[in-house]
């Protein structure tokens, strides 16, 4: 049994003068627990066979050769990328892996420099699109939620002559036995 660290004093007593409204809750001291012994722990117990940490045995492969320029590549055909991104519509290309400063500012000439303000106007005219057709559905939809509240105002005049209508009827009949 686990036993907790300290207990409500078993002698203490709420003071005469205490008020549970004004005071709150009396809650008597609390004292160490003489039964505590510390925190659990699990008991160990020997193991005469243990032969310390395992290691993973190491097994020799026959098929195994050293090949110090199996990194060397004379053609890379693709680049991968693992990215995160909050918006989507990122678009990579042109992308190019050389050590020659040249080769790289003449593909930049050649493919971005050459196409930016193109690509920048088609992407402007598509984000204007797309705004004017949110914008037209934001007013359709605000459109028909004023058309159902219209009607349900409507809906609640017409209830409410009935009830009025209603309230007459029965003075009338009042008037008619008298």
């Amino acid at each position: 049994m686990i036993f907790p660290r300290k207990i409500p004093d078993p002698d203490a007593q709420k003071p005469d003068d205490w008020d549970d409204e004004a005071d709150g809750a009396w809650e008597a001291p609390k004292i160490p627990n003489p039964e505590y012994k510390g925190e659990w722990k699990p008991k160990k117990i020997k193991n005469p066979n243990y032969k310390g940490k395992w290691i993973h045995p190491e097994i020799a492969n026959p098929e195994y050769e050293a090949d110090d320029e199996v990194y060397a590549f004379d053609n890379i055909g693709q680049v991968g990328f693992d990215l995160w991104q909050v918006k989507a519509g990122t678009i990579f290309d042109n992308i190019i892996v050389t050590d020659n400063i040249k080769d790289a500012e003449t593909l930049l000439a050649e493919t971005y420099t050459a196409n930016k303000d193109a690509e920048k106007k088609m992407f402007d005219e598509q984000e204007a699109k797309k705004r004017e057709q949110e914008e037209a559905e934001r007013k359709k939809r605000e459109e028909e939620e004023k058309k159902k509240k219209d009607e349900e105002e409507s809906e609640e005049d017409e209830d409410d002559e009935d009830e009025e209508d209603d309230d007459d009827e029965p003075k009338k009949k009042q008037h008619d036995d008298l």
